[in-house]
């Protein structure tokens, strides 16, 4: 296997620390671990997945690779079996948020200062922002990823203990951080929520529904849109 990843599974792999251990949940076919294993980035994996399919497909995937002396394969439900193996760095992706956010919730060993949890949501992001600050995590930076016309959100988290309230619109559309990865990016998935809210206010209105909050997310995402262009 090529040492290579799509840009949507490296977003995940730049967010890794060098040395981690590192857990995949829900592995599908190990390509992100394996990545991470034979570019010496991590210094083990647990792979694990709820279906034997997947997981017995990175398996095969691993031995090809000659890494079977540095993986653990577990068939698991999420993160909850993966307290007693040591990782340091979890990823949680390719999966919708609020699946993602009930992960989070059913595994109590995530709650750890240092443990670092690493998030891409393919639907309902708020989901996950909305659990995380809940939870007591803090959302540490954030990526926006463009693949074959496709918008791809990665969260980087970490447990600190301190529940936040954070508003309904930061858990829309995020915090907006001094140093996004790719200012060409961050400004399309703006763009690309703001479509989203248009063709929410036509339907709504068309149905004689309030449309004031998603009137005020548009108004907050031009606001951003100004500043990128500055």
């Amino acid at each position: 296997m090529a040492d290579t990843l799509d840009a949507r599974l490296l977003s995940c792999a730049n967010f890794v620390r060098a040395g981690a251990v590192f857990a995949d949940i829900g592995t599908d076919h190990g390509y992100l671990p394996i990545f991470l294993l034979r570019t010496s980035r991590i210094c083990r994996a647990v792979l694990s997945d709820i279906n034997k399919g997947p997981l017995n497909s990175a398996r095969a995937n691993v031995r090809e690779s000659g890494l079977d002396d540095k993986c653990t394969f577990v068939l698991t439900d999420g993160a909850r079996e993966l307290s007693s193996f040591g990782a340091t760095d979890y990823a949680i992706a390719g999966m919708g948020g609020e699946l993602i956010a009930r992960i989070i919730l059913d595994a109590p060993h995530l709650k750890t200062p240092g443990t670092r949890l690493i998030l891409q949501p393919m639907s309902r992001p708020s989901a996950v922002r909305e659990c995380l600050y809940k939870e007591g995590f803090l959302i540490l930076d954030e990526r926006y990823t463009i693949v074959e016309d496709k918008c791809y959100l990665t969260l980087l988290s970490e447990y600190v203990g301190k529940e936040m309230d954070a508003p309904p619109e930061i858990c829309e559309i995020g915090e907006e951080y001094p140093h996004p990865c790719d200012k060409n990016e961050y400004k399309e998935y703006l763009l690309r929520r703001k479509a989203s809210l248009t063709l929410q206010i036509e339907g709504k209105t068309q149905g004689g529904i309030d449309t004031e909050y998603e009137k005020r997310l548009i108004c907050l995402i031009d606001e951003r849109l100004k500043r990128i262009e500055q």
